[in-house]
């Protein structure tokens, strides 16, 4: 991803700024992990063997870490995601943690099972800001059925300091 300063046309607005945002195709690289149990398609990218999902690069995520029934991101945002007044935008937030509350689950999935969000509950808990540096969410299964799973995740901030928590309701199927 790059950002550029570019001259602005409107009196009192500020430069104006881009982002480019790159991206794999992902069909092959999908179906290569599908056919993995669900920690080793994580772990695969986790290592650089497989890349990350498109929306990896569009939010900012980057994917560390990845074992049994846990998963750890990381964002850094940048103003591109700031809401009208001056905070990162809570969807950026909720995007994370749903990520990393599905990511959690899949990460306890064999081979041929998948997943989708159910449903999630957030809470807010400070502001994010630039200022707020590096942010790692934390994704664990609560409780994998055969049918149903439940995680939870946190996001703190480059301080350590707590963010937001969520939990989620996540519903397995075979592919």
């Amino acid at each position: 991803m790059t950002a550029e300063l570019t001259e602005t046309t409107r009196d009192g607005w500020g430069p104006k700024r881009s982002k480019t945002i790159s991206w794999y195709e992902p069909g092959p690289s999908t179906a290569k992990g599908l056919a993995m149990p669900g920690v080793d398609y994580l772990r695969a990218m986790v290592a650089g063997e497989l890349p990350p999902p498109p929306i990896a690069g569009l939010m900012e995520f980057d994917l560390v870490e990845a074992e049994v029934g846990r998963v750890v991101f990381t964002c850094r945002p940048d103003e591109s995601a700031y809401n009208p007044i001056g905070a990162i935008h809570g969807g950026l937030v909720c995007t994370l943690l749903d990520s990393v509350a599905g990511c959690a689950l899949h990460s306890a999935l064999p081979q041929g099972k998948g997943y989708t969000s159910v449903e999630i509950k957030v809470n807010y808990l400070k502001a994010v800001r630039l200022t707020s540096g590096l942010l790692t969410a934390t994704g664990t299964v609560v409780k994998s059925g055969a049918r149903v799973g439940f995680t939870e995740g946190t996001v703190t901030d480059e301080s350590g300091t707590l963010v937001a928590t969520a939990s989620s309701t996540l519903l397995i199927f075979d592919l």
